[in-house]
């Protein structure tokens, strides 16, 4: 059987959450999976990026990762997507994307695939359940089937959130515990897919 497609889309302002991505990019590849990270076109004014170097600097560090377009949608079997939290929401820049995907989703080209979601915020309440659920709206407009890390490893007693990993940036740069915990999620959601794309070649 062919390897499970899996498109990792993000968006990351200063640099968490493309950490992040790039540990869901390491389980996905671990679990035998065809990957693809893509990043969202960054929507802010230059002014706003440029007022804060950390923000202008990693624009400018992460400028060869492929910008996200709906062939990688529709390419994949499955979908893992991270955004930094934006009062208790997805960051704009994400929400701009999915707000393209309207004729794949008119299709029906967007449904039975899986869905699984990360992100951060600046605080430990900062809304990064909030933000997982609310992408959770998305898929289910999709006909996809959501697939959260839940507690189905010792890390995730470590890490706390069952919807799906997050990290508070406060804290400073994501530890090992949180990173293992993006790439089990990913696992989780290739063994998922995997069990899928089994299921209905069969």
């Amino acid at each position: 059987m062919t390897a499970v497609h899996v498109a990792i889309i993000y968006y990351s302002s200063t640099g968490t959450v493309h950490t992040l991505a790039r540990a869901a990019v390491e389980g996905a590849e671990q679990a035998g999976a065809r990957v693809r990270l893509r990043r969202v076109a960054e929507t802010a004014p230059p002014d706003a990026v440029n007022a804060r170097p950390e923000w202008a600097r990693h624009l400018q560090d992460t400028a060869d990762v492929v910008e996200a377009a709906l062939d990688d949608l529709e390419w994949a079997d499955a979908v893992l997507f991270g955004t930094p939290t934006r009062f208790g929401n997805p960051a704009s820049q994400l929400r701009a994307f999915i707000d393209t995907t309207g004729p794949l989703w008119f299709q029906g080209r967007l449904a039975d695939k899986v869905y699984s979601a990360f992100a951060a915020s600046n605080t430990a309440h900062g809304g990064q359940e909030s933000t997982i659920l609310a992408l959770g709206n998305t898929f289910h407009h999709w006909g996809g089937i959501i697939v959260p890390p839940g507690y189905t490893d010792p890390v995730q007693f470590r890490t706390g959130n069952p919807y799906g990993t997050s990290h508070v940036t406060a804290d400073g740069p994501p530890g090992a515990a949180i990173l293992e915990a993006a790439r089990h999620q990913a696992r989780r959601v290739v063994g998922t897919a995997a069990a899928l794309k089994a299921g209905r070649a069969a």
